[in-house]
């Protein structure tokens, strides 16, 4: 496993050699989460059903957890990248550390929280169905007890991802997947553990994770430092810089999370089968989102360390190429869904009155997932260099128009399918408003190399 310096040598290949393992990586999160609901929905009828929405909506506080655990992945990861930009290794390795620090405290709070108040939590839904709201409480104290480890995995990973080794999360993320689904059908229906049981192979898988990267960082080929120490001091400096860069992108995720937990709520209020429709397609529909955003992580690395390095014509170029393989990617996965959809979501429920509400649900977000690519690069080349508040903002009041949406719109004929529409408005609103802001902003970027303009500079005198 190599790290590698993306300020020379083909974009394209430096691109790719990073986005790929991201994305690979990203993929294979998203199928810890197909692996619980396929082996849930095996339990057969209504059973099935209620055991994938209790799941779901468990998911979303893990998703809630992003709000804090992106502090210790962008704060490495930015700061990482920058500083391997600038051959500054001592200044890269602090920028870690302190993540990792960050990254400790924040998880430890969080998975206190949500193992002593699952059930608290999972109360603001207002679940008719008891059994429901009781697995989901279940299911989030158990994942609460892997938190920390997740948190000191997502540091770590900003670390590899940052120091332009992003294989190092694939490997890493592959082996907790085969652990993950080796334990859930044992616990699942070997122990008869049903939903808690899809709850402790997530956890073990989670932890075994962390576990890797610990280990990793301090012996493999191609680690980022040549030596790391989890005994340091920490630098008050750079805890304020990586605030200052992750408090936009945190604000972000925790209005993105806390408004589809919201819309959630107006979801819950039509029947169990309808969150389960949620929980499975939203899953389906993060082929787009995950790869986006891991397409946009790695373009992240390639920016910051171009960033660092002054090389202003690289960045340029690899946005107009992040492009247009983002927006070959968009147009294939908006066909899959629209025409795919059904076909899907017989891989996990088989009941017709689900299969028909999940078909609408990916077809009506099927209409944004091109315009999602595109914002996924725009928002990767603002962080890369250290601007997070551009597409932190946009997010924030965007996604803060799904919710009247939603609302408004479900209480029409649409129905059910109104609040998909909300959604589908929003995110659009969200891409195309970020796209255009960097498509100006750019045009304040220089537009040739540090050493260019020293050049020019020289043969004038």
């Amino acid at each position: 496993m190599k790290k590698y310096d993306l300020t020379e040598g083909k974009i394209l290949n430096k691109l790719l050699l990073v986005a790929l393992p991201i994305m690979a990586t990203q993929f294979i999160q998203m199928a810890y989460n197909f692996t619980d609901m396929f082996w849930l929905g095996k339990l057969g009828g209504k059973v099935a059903s209620h055991a994938i929405a209790s799941s779901g909506v468990a998911g979303l506080y893990m998703w809630l957890l992003m709000t804090f655990a992106f502090v210790g992945r962008m704060g490495a990861e930015i700061g990482v990248s920058q500083h391997f930009g600038k051959k500054d290794l001592k200044g890269a390795k602090e920028f870690s550390q302190n993540s990792v620090f960050i990254s400790l405290i924040l998880g430890l709070a969080c998975g206190f929280v949500y193992v002593i108040f699952s059930r608290t939590l999972i109360s603001f839904y207002g679940i008719k169905e008891e059994n429901v709201a009781q697995d989901a409480a279940n299911y989030l104290s158990i994942i609460g007890i892997a938190v920390p480890f997740t948190f000191l995995t997502n540091s770590l990973t900003g670390t590899f991802n940052g120091s332009g080794n992003s294989v190092m999360s694939l490997v890493a993320n592959f082996a907790g997947l085969v652990i993950n689904m080796v334990l859930d059908p044992l616990l699942i229906f070997g122990f008869n553990l049903g939903v808690n049981g899809a709850a402790i192979a997530t956890a073990i898988a989670q932890i075994a994770v962390c576990v890797i990267f610990l280990i990793a960082i301090k012996k493999i080929k191609g680690r980022p430092f040549e030596r790391y120490s989890f005994r340091f001091k920490i630098s008050t400096e750079k805890i304020i810089k990586i605030i200052k860069w992750t408090i936009p992108i945190s604000i972000e995720t925790l209005l993105f999370s806390s408004l589809t937990m919201t819309i959630t709520g107006f979801v819950s209020k039509f029947s169990a089968e309808a969150l389960s429709v949620q929980s499975v397609g939203a899953q389906i529909e993060s082929l787009s989102w995950l790869i986006g955003g891991g397409f946009g992580s790695a373009l992240t690395a390639f920016v910051g360390q171009n960033f660092g390095a002054t090389k202003w014509n690289r960045i340029h170029k690899g946005f107009k190429i992040s492009l247009i393989a983002m927006s070959v990617w968009g147009a294939i996965i908006t066909l899959f869904l629209f025409f795919g959809g059904r076909y899907l979501f017989r891989v996990f429920l088989s009941e017709p009155n689900i299969l028909k509400m999940g078909e609408e649900y990916l077809k009506i977000l099927a209409a944004c997932q091109l315009i999602f690519c595109l914002e996924a690069i725009s928002a990767g080349v603002f962080r890369g260099i250290g601007k997070t508040i551009p597409p932190s903002l946009v997010s924030g009041i965007s996604n803060a128009l799904r919710v009247p949406l939603a609302y408004f719109l479900s209480k029409t004929f649409l129905g059910l399918n109104g609040i998909w529409w909300g959604i589908t408005i929003g995110a659009s609103i969200r891409g195309i408003w970020i796209f255009i802001w960097y498509l100006v902003e750019s045009k304040k970027f220089p537009k040739i190399d540090e050493k260019e303009i020293l050049t020019n500079n020289l043969e004038h005198q």
